[in-house]
C-alpha cells in the first residue's frame, strides 16, 4: 500500500502529489496576495517568511519526489498514444516547471547573501548571491513561471477529470485510492 505498483500509485506518491497540489496553490495564492501588501502592513514581513519557507519545503518534498520516482515503478498508462504522450510531456513540464519557480523563488530571496529561514527551524543557505540584477531576473522568471505551472496544473485536473467522467477509466482513482496499487487488474 506504502509503494507503487504498475497497478496503481503507493501512498507515498499518492500523499506527495497532493501534499504539492497543495502546497502550489497556495503558494501562488500567497505570492499573488502578497504583491498588493504595503510597508506598514501587519503581514508586510510575515507573508514572505511563511512563502519562502513552504516553497523551500516543497523544494525538499519535490526532490525527494523525484528520487521516489525513480526507484518506483509507475503504474501502465491507460488511453490513446497521443494522450499517453500528452501526459509524459506534460508531467515532465510540471516538474520541470516546479523546479524553476522553485530555484528562482530561492534565487530572489538569497540575492542579497542571507540564507533562507524555514520557520525558524533551520536555514537554507546562499549559495548563489550578487549576481548583477539577481533579485529582479529571478522574479520575472518566479511570476511567469508560477503562471505557466499554475495553468498546466489546471490542465492537469482538467484531463484527469476527462479520465473519470468521460473515458470513466481509473487513472484519478489510482492517485486518490492506495489500495488500487495491490488489486487491480
Amino acid at each position: 500500500m506504502w509503494r507503487n505498483s504498475t497497478r496503481g500509485w503507493g501512498l507515498i506518491s499518492i500523499l506527495i502529489h497532493w501534499l504539492s497540489a497543495l502546497a502550489v496553490l497556495g503558494l501562488f495564492a500567497l505570492g499573488w496576495w502578497m504583491t498588493d501588501l504595503t510597508y506598514y502592513d501587519a503581514w508586510y514581513n510575515l507573508a514572505p517568511w511563511w512563502h519562502r519557507s513552504v516553497g523551500m519545503l516543497l523544494l525538499g518534498l519535490t526532490l525527494l519526489r523525484v528520487l521516489w520516482r525513480l526507484f518506483q515503478p509507475t503504474p501502465r498508462e491507460q488511453g490513446a498514444r497521443m494522450e499517453i504522450m500528452a501526459a509524459y510531456i506534460g508531467h515532465l513540464l510540471i516538474y520541470a516547471l516546479l523546479f524553476v519557480v522553485l530555484i528562482s523563488g530561492y534565487l530572489i530571496s538569497t540575492a542579497n547573501g542571507s540564507g533562507i529561514s524555514v520557520f525558524g527551524l533551520f536555514t537554507v543557505p546562499a549559495t548563489v548571491s550578487g549576481l548583477p540584477n539577481q533579485a529582479s531576473i529571478a522574479g520575472e522568471v518566479h511570476w511567469y513561471s508560477a503562471w505557466a505551472l499554475v495553468l498546466l496544473s489546471l490542465g492537469h485536473a482538467l484531463a484527469a477529470f476527462k479520465h473519470l467522467l468521460i473515458d470513466r477509466n481509473d487513472v484519478m482513482r489510482r492517485m486518490i485510492d492506495p489500495r488500487t496499487s495491490r488489486h487491480m487488474s
